[in-house]
């Protein structure tokens, strides 16, 4: 069991942890720049996040039936949700570019409205449109790239994926030191070289995803699926009956988490950078926590698929288990280098303090948050995606969302206590999950 468990949690863990140190040096690039770009860039990539949210929701829902396909060895079934997964992925990217060029100003100026200078409120404006603007040129190639991922994962091949990951981060990191600063004879660019270089590594990652699903022998499901783009209807009506409280939960899990983000920023503009600096740190921290979850969808949905349902109540248990100790030693060795991660930052100390603040409580919440996230994709592997919604974006809206913003407008709390006791919400949505 271990072994297998290994197999599918080890790529995904190495390709994440890649992924996320690069995405910290990424972020001490621009974190280099000052303040406002910090800001800029935590705003855009907080709108960018709603839409990835969104398209994953998409992808997660076929998915359920790719998992289940390959388990019951259905080839044809594989090739039909991959179709639908395409045909998706196109319609997701045209409406979150509408929205983000039709209302650009609007979306950012949510993130805007806390206490502090209007002329550093006008330079994150400025900044985060500068970003978003690039990084539009990148959704398509993601959209494409994640839709071949999601299908070779849920097949249980995590190493190409994982090394197309590694590459296209590698070439992000590359793109960074170039752009950003302006060395090899390019100019200094500032936040808009920090997007341009993460849209080059998506068009890279898509090019070495679709050679090998195209090319490789264990891919062979992928074989002919463009002869027709033909998907059955009833297959799409599945995926919409079953999926719609999924791809819903994502839409509002991604903007909830984007509103209680809103809510800290009432506090003050600064905190934009401290919440930016914050994540990156708990991302890196938070591997083990995701690819458990990527773990319950393959190992579970599978079993499911091949009809081992009592296999798979037994399993899972110790998926959940496993988990749950592994986070509670990280927790612990995120707390105690807490300290040290915002140093390396070029801001001011109080934003330094607060982010070494939220990352403590990160820490302290990742037990928690394992077991929200193996309850969450266990239900969704089994098909309860209403129940999913409802513990997941439901909670968010109903309990964590209400109890920040009391605490906001009904308290006096500063930023940082009441950033503690607002995270605390996890422990009750870990209980009912």
């Amino acid at each position: 069991f271990y072994q297998k468990l290994m197999h599918v949690m080890v790529p995904a863990i190495i390709h994440m942890s890649v992924a996320n140190f690069v995405n910290l040096l990424d972020n001490l690039m621009v974190g280099a720049l000052g303040t406002a770009q910090i800001s800029g860039v935590a705003v855009a990539n907080q709108l960018m996040f709603v839409f990835n949210m969104i398209m994953f929701g998409v992808l997660g829902a076929a998915g359920i039936f790719s998992a289940q396909y390959f388990g019951a060895r259905d080839t044809e079934g594989v090739r039909n949700v991959f179709r639908a997964k395409i045909w998706l992925t196109m319609v997701v990217p045209l409406l979150g570019l509408a929205m983000l060029i039709l209302w650009d100003k609007a979306l950012i100026g949510v993130f805007l409205k806390g206490q502090g200078d209007p002329a550093l409120a006008d330079q994150i404006m400025e900044e985060a449109r500068r970003y978003i603007y690039i990084m539009l040129w990148g959704v398509l190639p993601f959209a494409i790239a994640q839709s071949y991922a999601t299908t070779m994962r849920e097949a249980g091949e995590l190493r190409v994926p994982m090394h197309a990951g590694i590459i296209a981060v590698l070439v992000n990191l590359a793109g960074n030191y170039v752009l950003i600063y302006g060395h090899l004879g390019c100019p200094p660019m500032g936040v808009v070289g920090a997007a341009l270089s993460t849209v080059i590594s998506r068009y890279v990652e898509m090019i070495i995803v679709m050679y090998a699903a195209h090319k490789m022998e264990m891919f062979r499901f992928f074989r002919g699926v463009f002869r027709t783009l033909k998907v059955p209807a009833a297959l799409i009506e599945s995926i919409f009956t079953k999926g719609a409280p999924l791809i819903l939960n994502e839409v509002l899990w991604s903007v909830s988490m984007a509103k209680i983000a809103q809510i800290y920023t009432l506090r003050g503009l600064t905190v934009l950078a401290a919440i930016n600096i914050s994540s990156t740190i708990t991302n890196l921290f938070n591997v083990l926590l995701i690819a458990n979850g990527t773990t319950v969808a393959v190992i579970i949905g599978q079993m499911l698929g091949a009809g081992e349902t009592e296999k798979a109540k037994e399993d899972i248990w110790k998926i959940i288990f496993f988990g749950f100790a592994g986070c509670t030693l990280i927790a612990i060795v995120m707390a105690i280098l807490s300290p040290f991660f915002p140093r390396l930052y070029n801001t001011e100390e109080t934003v330094r303090l607060m982010a070494e603040n939220f990352i403590l409580a990160q820490a302290i919440m990742i037990p928690a948050n394992s077991l929200c996230n193996a309850s969450y994709f266990t239900l969704r592997s089994g098909g309860r995606t209403m129940i999913t919604c409802l513990m997941d974006a439901g909670f968010n809206w109903a309990v964590t969302i209400p109890f920040t913003l009391f605490l906001v407008h009904e308290t006096d709390l500063a930023i940082i206590p009441l950033y503690f006791i607002s995270q605390t919400t996890s422990i009750l949505k870990a209980a009912i999950g």
